[in-house]
């Protein structure tokens, strides 16, 4: 008996010493693949290359796919190119969308061997954390952050959980509960409160949620940090609660500009950086965050997003920079400071050239890293002398508000982004994108983030692989709608952007900048009839394919036949206003039927996640009113800024709208009066207001479809229903 106990111990002794042998970036990546595919686990080997540069490999040795790479970040990237090129799948950034791959796994012909053209991959905007992410939990997050190293990701924006931090801080400083919980906004919301836009609107924030997201934060920090990523966390940039005022009287605090039309009520405030107490707030912040969520050096500041600074003068700008900067290293002197310039390009008449000098030469060379945030529609680098040295990342926006609408210049900018590389200066340091939401479009994003490494894989060759593994085989219809898409029809700056049926009506007001498109629907047209030729609708990608460009065709059709029933209010003909009103209802339910095929293009998730962050009933209503107003009347003067065709949204709030401006207008023709403008509009906001307020939903999705089945079937007869219809 004692030899055996001897022996066990033996054992064991020498397998801890294989399990410590085993390196970590391999371990963390073996991981990575049982979450993914965890009945493939033994298929796969994980080597680690040696050097400092970001590298990866992809090759067959006997019967193992073996994947090489310098750390678990670039293996991710290997296991990615693997699954994109030889398993024709596409592994979406949804957790419940499973990744699909052969019985069998494909062999490698000849070794794959990239290194990366640039350092540092960014992704994500403080917007995304409203528009998708504020009712996301573990599960959501643990997807997408694989995404994210799937697809090379080394730099996420990582701000989940400050509020926690901001509590702790305005406590210590003598606010109470209500009034720090006061200051800030709903959930959704709370990225335009973090950018110092807003505050307290729909609010007061349950500290119920500051919890929750403390223990997400954590979770979420350590699995990016253990795929060798460097999260940006938060830093102080000088918005303050008004209430401090009362605590700290003679403090420099003054309001900022006005922002979207809100009212003083939820204007904000800031702390001007020469004043003591922002070194001591920042101090405060820094290690309060550190506690509890460590750090890795580099910050999120972005003062005057949008809103105007209390002086443009250069030398008041330079000094803001400086004296930021200063509190920043002195609460952590490895600190490194990372902004948007966004606001360079939002408010491009006031940030004139000697401005933008003043405030980024404010800060040493080299110790911030600038977001070159829109560069698909203006690339601010050309324009600020290539940010006069400072390092800096070209972005990809591409979606705004969330909208789900199909557009992007993706060909165009992944030229502009070949040219950036080559003449972008060397403080050109890194690719990224600066999304909104997410929307359910992935492709753009992935077409941007592989060019960050060397892979010589031309458009043509892209696209075609990009078709192949959204149907998930070689189908030449779906190559050739693809090629349409890609040359053709991607072609649009980004903007926000939706289709009509998402805005609320007004008469002669349909080609205005948020629907005019600039290509033609009849092209679209053809897409469609080219993807309703695939073989199957089985892979999701090529679900949510039909799905978009099918709702894009109708989307736009309703724009013209709007039109045509506005030129019958100006001919007062009853009749034909009868026959466009019918046509429009028409296809508000035929496209809320088609977006009812799919989970993420439906109503109920947005609004069953929001509920499920609660555990009361007031608690589930409050979090559900933060989802149905985001998504619709906003707030100030942003009304349907964040518009989505979603099933469920277009029959119970879009059709609402479009079905009493039908129905007023035809009933005004028909007794031969004119329509009373302002009683139609109080008539509009009536509706507006008592959806935001609802709590009776009806589970729109099921109603529709209690299947997945017949897209593919559903989508050839619309196309066949409106195909001699759409010009």
């Amino acid at each position: 008996m004692k030899r055996k106990s001897v022996y066990m111990c033996l054992v064991m002794f020498f397998m801890s010493l294989v399990l410590q042998a085993k390196d970590k970036d391999v371990a963390v990546a073996e991981a990575l693949v049982k979450r993914l595919l965890p009945s493939y686990i033994e298929s796969f080997q994980f080597q680690k290359l040696k050097g400092e540069k970001d590298c990866f490999t992809v090759e067959s040795v006997k019967d193992k796919i073996v994947i090489g790479g310098n750390n678990a970040n670039s293996m991710a990237m290997g296991l990615n190119h693997y699954l994109k090129y030889y398993c024709l799948t596409t592994v979406s950034w949804y957790a419940d969308i499973a990744v699909e791959i052969p019985d069998e796994l494909p062999m490698v012909g000849e070794k794959v061997v990239s290194e990366a053209r640039v350092d540092t991959r960014f992704f994500l905007n403080y917007c995304t954390y409203g528009y998708t992410m504020p009712w996301w939990q573990w599960k959501e997050w643990e997807r997408f952050i694989d995404w994210m190293a799937l697809n090379g990701i080394n730099m996420p924006l990582a701000i989940t959980g400050q509020e926690a931090v901001w509590y702790k801080v305005w406590s210590k400083m003598g606010m109470s509960d209500i009034e720090i919980c006061s200051y800030f906004t709903g959930p959704p919301y709370l990225p335009w409160h973090r950018m110092a836009n807003i505050d307290g609107w729909n609010g007061p924030l349950p500290m119920e949620w500051l919890e929750h997201q403390v223990s997400l934060q954590k979770k979420i920090l350590a699995r990016e940090r253990e795929l060798n990523m460097k999260p940006v966390l938060p830093a102080f940039a000088g918005h303050v609660p008004a209430d401090l005022k009362r605590i700290y009287p003679e403090a420099d605090i003054q309001h900022l500009g006005k922002w979207a039309g809100f009212t003083d009520t939820y204007r904000c405030n800031f702390l001007n950086p020469n004043d003591a107490l922002f070194a001591k707030i920042q101090k405060l912040f820094l290690d309060e965050q550190k506690k509890l969520f460590g750090t890795d050096h580099i910050y999120g500041l972005d003062p005057f997003n949008e809103v105007d600074p209390p002086s443009f003068e250069p030398e008041y700008l330079r000094k803001i920079a400086s004296d930021m900067y200063a509190t920043l290293t002195a609460a952590d002197p490895k600190a490194q400071w990372m902004q948007m310039t966004w606001m360079f390009y939002h408010d491009k008449e006031k940030w004139t050239s000697p401005r933008i000098e003043a405030l980024l030469t404010g800060v040493p060379q080299n110790k911030t890293y600038l977001l070159d945030y829109h560069c698909e529609n203006i690339e601010l680098w050309k324009t600020t002398d290539k940010f006069h040295g400072q390092p800096y990342i070209w972005c990809y926006l591409g979606n705004f508000g969330g909208n789900t609408t199909l557009t992007g210049n993706v060909k165009e900018s992944g030229a502009r982004l070949e040219n950036a590389l080559i003449n972008g200066g060397d403080n050109l340091k890194g690719i990224g994108s600066t999304l909104e939401g997410l929307d359910v479009v992935q492709f753009p994003y992935e077409y941007i983030l592989e060019k960050a490494w060397n892979l010589n894989v031309d458009d043509n060759k892209w696209i075609e692989c990009l078709a192949d593994r959204h149907v998930g085989c070689v189908s030449q219809p779906v190559r050739d709608a693809w090629k349409i898409l890609f040359n053709d029809i991607y072609v649009q700056v980004p903007r926000t952007l939706g289709t009509l049926p998402g805005y609320r009506p007004v008469l002669n007001k349909n080609s205005e900048k948020r629907t005019s498109n600039v290509y033609s629907n009849v092209e679209l047209l053809e897409v469609w009839r080219k993807l309703n030729e695939a073989p199957s609708d089985r892979r999701d990608a090529f679900r949510l394919d039909l799905i978009i460009v099918g709702r894009q065709v109708l989307g736009n059709y309703f724009l013209d036949v709007k039109m045509e029933f506005d030129r019958m209010v100006e001919a007062k003909d009853y009749q034909a206003l009868k026959a466009c009103g019918e046509k429009m209802k028409e296809i508000l339910n035929d496209l809320d039927k088609l977006n009812a095929f799919h989970p993420y293009c439906s109503l109920d998730k947005w609004m069953d996640d929001a509920r499920k962050m609660g555990d009361s009933p007031r608690l589930k209503d409050y979090y559900e009113k933060n989802a149905r107003n985001l998504i619709t009347t906003w707030g100030g003067s942003l009304n349907d800024y964040a518009s989505r065709s979603w099933a469920g949204l277009i029959s119970d709030y879009y059709a609402k709208r479009w079905e009493v401006y039908i129905n007023t207008f035809i009933n005004a023709a028909e007794k031969g009066v004119e329509v009373d403008q302002k009683q139609l509009e109080d008539e509009l906001k009536e509706i507006e207001a008592g959806w935001v307020n609802a709590t009776d939903r009806k589970d729109i999705r099921k109603d529709v479809h209690s299947t997945n089945d017949g897209l593919l079937s559903f989508s050839t007869f619309l196309f066949s229903k409106y195909q001699r219809l759409v010009k």
